[in-house]
């Protein structure tokens, strides 16, 4: 089985290209701290480069940008290419299978015009999900209905 889940935070905006054949491409790394200090108490952290085919790439580097918390999920692949200088170079990233964007880096309004909403906080909206209340029937108390 090769499956990683992943949250961090994008170290830069999303790099968008194309295929020759026109297929999307995004590439970005994710920043994420380890829950331990090392010997100096200090954090530490690993970058984590990741791969975003498709649709899912477009829609990525449109949304999110530097600063971004993502959560991704997929799988570890390691290529390998010819460098200028004739060596082998190995690559190991994460090949996403889903990305969810968890919240943008500095409220940032990006092409696609994405923003998170800010929450109604009053008596009629669910803080949790955004959800107006009044779309909701209270349910009655009826002890009658258990099955038990």
């Amino acid at each position: 089985m090769n499956k990683v889940v992943l949250v961090g935070r994008l170290t830069k905006d999303i790099e968008l290209r194309y295929t020759q054949k026109g297929t999307a491409v995004a590439s970005f790394t994710i920043a994420i701290d380890r829950r331990f200090k090392n010997q100096n108490g200090e954090k530490e952290t690993d970058f984590i480069n990741c791969v975003a085919w498709g649709a899912q790439g477009e829609t990525a580097s449109k949304y999110v940008g530097k600063g971004s918390q993502i959560g991704v999920c997929g799988r570890i692949q390691t290529r390998s290419y010819e460098a200028n200088d004739g060596g082998r170079r190995y690559v190991t990233e994460v090949v996403c299978e889903e990305i969810e964007f968890l919240s943008s880096g500095g409220n940032q309004n990006r092409s696609g015009g994405y923003s998170p909403a800010k929450q109604d906080q009053n008596r009629n909206s669910n803080s949790d999900f955004g959800v107006p209340m009044d779309d909701f029937q209270p349910l009655e108390d009826d002890d009658d209905d258990l099955p038990f």
